[in-house]
């Protein structure tokens, strides 16, 4: 089942777990996909039937082997072409996950490895998500959402999720970045020593070391 589509699918269902353990369902796919639930229903049918996901009606979408390996395959891909906007181009961090939507797609397997070998086989892109190798291995340390650290917790910032360019721009601007090590304090956070006002959101966009 070669499409475009049913990668973006895959690879969608594969991040939803990635830094939380929930399954994804139909209803929050096609939230994440922008797509009508009726088209979600029939592209989730098609997906089981090639056995790429696992589902019920009305319950949680999951991954295959299968499926898992072929979304692993895409999100490589999808990464790093980011890393490769950022490194090779100065795109900023919030200008690469669109590019990369398109791109993804389009290149070979030459040119991608290429890339690779290039930016010197990079683990991380520039939000911080782990970069599968290509026997689809994925390397992450043990992490918590910055919303449920609790006071007095002190971590490294692991992953910012890049869905949201404005909310980016204003980390950035607030001097959040991949590595930067923040302290969970009484009154909010501590960034790199200083007491900082994050922006609105940010509690649920941040992952930082356990």
């Amino acid at each position: 089942m070669a499409s475009p589509a049913a990668d973006d699918y895959l690879k969608t269902v594969y991040a939803h777990t990635e830094w939380q353990d929930a399954p994804i369902t139909p209803s929050v796919l096609a939230a994440k996909l922008g797509i009508a639930p009726s088209s979600v229903t029939e592209m989730v049918k098609k997906l089981a039937a090639a056995g790429l996901v696992s589902h019920v009606p009305y319950g949680a979408v999951r991954l295959t082997d299968a499926g898992t390996q072929r979304a692993l395959a895409m999100v490589r891909r999808h990464r790093l072409i980011e890393t490769w906007l950022v490194q090779e181009f100065e795109y900023g961090w919030d200008e690469v996950h669109d590019e990369a939507e398109v791109l993804e797609h389009t290149i070979s397997d030459r040119l991608l490895e290429g890339i690779d070998a290039r930016l010197g086989r990079p683990r991380f892109d520039p939000h911080g998500d782990a970069i599968p190798d290509a026997a689809g291995v994925v390397d992450r340390e043990p992490f918590v959402l910055l919303a449920d650290a609790p006071t007095g917790h002190t971590g490294r910032v692991l992953r910012v999720d890049d869905r949201d360019p404005e909310l980016l721009r204003a980390l950035e601007a607030a001097g959040v970045s991949v590595a930067a090590t923040v302290t969970i304090t009484a009154s909010g956070v501590d960034l790199e020593g200083v007491e900082t006002a994050l922006p609105d959101g940010a509690a649920h966009v941040v992952w930082l070391s356990a």
